[in-house]
């Protein structure tokens, strides 16, 4: 992303537009279910309410770690979770509703996974403020709102690494569901983590589709199609930062000899849904949203809720390597070189291509 976009109650109009899709959301579904019922007695539990962007839970990606991290913070402190999920259609005001049926119902604190309800949540925010409300992947100017963010073009750089030094034919490929700001971080610093590492190595680099359009983030036809087409190419090596539809390039990957996928978000290896292809997933650009949204609840749970931006890094943690399966044991130490000079500034990762 150029910036991460700073929305205050003022320009929330203005931004609307822009703001149209999570990082890496997924399946096209709408659905409403309530994930228990209070664990403690007494009321000490937590009412937590997940406004997921399409796809939600079952994932296998971006949502589902966010809903990793809610399903932590109510095994620990009890309590019940609320989830709503939205469709490849959703309006603003789809949105905004999503948020306000979540505050009637007294869940605090609410969660917005994905950027998309940046401009909803800095209207509704306003008219809670006694809600505590969480965005991943914007930042929102209000006192209620802890904006979590992460260096998705850090991680994204150690992936072109991985790539490089992995490639067998000097050609690997990145593949976008929806071409968006967030998204071309991610692209931005594989295409720059590949060239700093070998300069020679050919990046592919499509996106499944634009402006208004999520249904990038939840088809698996296409990014199965995507990455097939790669492979045709020349390709051996593909990063898919796509959602679920990052399921079928690594289904396409799976059926090509020689070659290797890298996954985003979850460390994909360990994804049970994708186990029969796990020994052609080369590694994960493992972003822990699941930690930022865990520290949002349980700072709400202590009474010392967080606000302001609170900036996942790759120092911090906040993006790293998965290393499932042992396929990155060999360039480690080449890894941990790249990582070092990022963190200590001798690296300066971008974010746009």
């Amino acid at each position: 992303m150029r910036r991460v976009a700073k929305l205050s109650a003022a320009c929330i109009a203005s931004a609307a537009l822009a703001l149209t899709a999570t990082a890496c959301g997924s399946t096209s579904s709408e659905k409403s279910e309530d994930k228990g019922s209070s664990a403690s007695s007494g009321g000490d539990g937590v009412k937590i309410g997940l406004a997921f962007d399409v796809g939600g839970r079952g994932d296998r990606s971006f949502n589902d770690s966010a809903a990793r991290g809610a399903d932590k913070a109510k095994t620990e402190f009890g309590g019940s979770i609320k989830e709503l999920t939205a469709k490849n259609s959703d309006t603003e005001a789809d949105r905004e509703q999503r948020l306000t049926d979540l505050a009637d119902a007294g869940y605090n604190p609410i969660v917005g996974v994905g950027f998309s309800y940046a401009a909803s949540m800095g209207k509704i925010a306003a008219k809670y403020p006694k809600v505590s409300f969480g965005i991943v992947d914007s930042v929102v100017e209000a006192k209620n709102v802890d904006s979590i963010t992460f260096t998705e073009e850090q991680g994204s750089y150690l992936a072109g690494v991985a790539a490089a030094l992995k490639t067998k034919k000097d050609h690997v490929g990145f593949i976008g569901g929806v071409d968006t700001p967030l998204i071309k971080k991610f692209e931005a610093g594989y295409v720059q983590g590949v060239k700093d590492t070998k300069p020679k190595v050919k990046v592919d680099v499509q996106y499944l589709t634009h402006g208004s359009d999520l249904s990038g983030f939840s088809s698996p036809d296409k990014g199965k199609e995507a990455a097939s087409g790669m492979l045709d190419n020349g390709a051996d090596v593909v990063y898919a930062a796509a959602g679920s539809s990052g399921n079928g390039a690594i289904e396409a990957v799976a059926g090509a000899k020689g070659t290797w996928a890298i996954g985003v978000d979850s460390d994909q290896y360990e994804i049970p849904g994708l186990a029969k292809y796990k020994n052609s997933i080369l590694t994960s650009m493992v972003k822990n949203v699941d930690v930022g949204v865990y520290d949002f609840i349980k700072s709400v749970h202590d009474s010392k809720p967080l606000t302001g931006q609170n900036n996942y890094s790759l120092a911090k943690g906040g993006v790293s390597l998965a290393t499932s399966g042992g396929f990155i044991d060999d360039i480690q130490s080449k890894l941990d070189e790249a990582k070092k000079k990022i963190v200590d500034g001798s690296i300066k990762v971008k974010t746009t291509p």
